[in-house]
């Protein structure tokens, strides 16, 4: 099994080919062949060693938690999913070790997988669950986004902001995405209304939204949600993927909710969300893809393309 590995903390520079043994399979896991893996930043956080005061690291390491493939085999105890079926997974375990996505083959717990959305590629259906799951967490539940409410998303054009701002739109409330102008025209096709950053976006905001806004997602950071403080006003929601620990503001961390990730997926499957894909890597470049995410030169997700 061919595979991309790290053997100890560090940057792109230490990912190297490797042919671990095909994973077992329990009882209630499905062994999937990946066709395609999402980098994520929190991958890189991992990679990097940043996490290692709270998180167990059992070298040598596949990264990638989330996946896109096909089911190779399923565990007696999985019924729901069959030799053949086409599913996508995040495939975050308690410890990290070699079960990532970046690999032809990964064993999954059969509750971090759902079918993939008909329709979209591999590559595109590889990008949903981790920024889809915090966008849907973000939207639905922080959030309690209403049809006719304003919602404003902080880097919309982003991977989580994006979904967000489509999640938005398919609970009926109308969305203003703050993002750099080469974004305005991806924004609008999603029926975002586009809104640059900089200095003076809190009157450009304005001039769209005289009352303030209902809610305010910041998928940003930097400061953000400081230069647009005047737009909340007495009942706006406010939360943030991207900035935790502010003040008045409900803090987003993505949890493993099947419920979720299932609702999730059928929104991709009714057509209504779509992750933007700017850049695949074959796998033996999963290095070149880890440091084209790294520098944002990239206008949507990094995927790397495994089979």
């Amino acid at each position: 099994m061919k595979a991309m590995v790290y053997r100890r903390f560090g940057g792109p520079e230490i990912l190297e080919p490797a042919e671990p043994p095909v994973p077992k399979v329990s009882v209630d896991a499905v062994l999937v062949r990946v066709r395609a893996a999402a980098v994520n930043p929190a991958d890189a956080c991992l990679q990097a060693g940043a996490l290692d005061d709270a998180v167990e690291t059992f070298f040598p390491v596949v990264p990638g938690w989330d996946i896109a493939g096909v089911v190779e085999r399923a565990g007696p105890g999985a019924p729901e999913f069959a030799p053949g079926d086409e599913v996508i997974g995040y495939v975050r375990g308690e410890v990290q070790r070699a079960h990532g996505g970046f690999a032809e083959l990964v064993a999954a717990d059969v509750r971090t997988l759902v079918p993939k959305p008909a329709g979209q590629s591999f590559a595109e259906a590889s990008a949903l669950p981790l920024a889809g799951l915090t966008a849907y967490q973000a939207v639905v539940h922080a959030l309690a986004v209403r049809p006719a409410e304003t919602l404003l998303v902080h880097g919309a054009a982003g991977g989580v902001g994006s979904l967000a701002a489509q999640i938005g739109r398919a609970r009926e409330a109308r969305v203003i995405g703050t993002a750099a102008p080469r974004d305005h025209a991806y924004l609008r096709s999603l029926g975002v209304e586009p809104v640059g950053y900089g200095e003076g976006v809190a009157g450009r905001v304005r001039a769209l939204a005289p009352g303030g806004v209902d809610a305010v997602l910041d998928a940003a950071g930097r400061g953000t949600l400081a230069a647009t403080a005047e737009m909340v006003r007495p009942g706006t929601r406010v939360a943030s993927v991207a900035e935790p620990g502010l003040p008045g503001v409900t803090d987003v961390f993505c949890r493993l909710a099947q419920e979720d990730f299932t609702a999730m997926a059928a929104l991709a499957e009714s057509g209504r969300l779509r992750a933007r894909v700017g850049g695949v890597f074959p796998l033996e470049r999963a290095a070149d893809a880890q440091r084209a995410h790294a520098a944002g030169s990239v206008r949507g997700r990094v995927v790397v393309e495994v089979a």
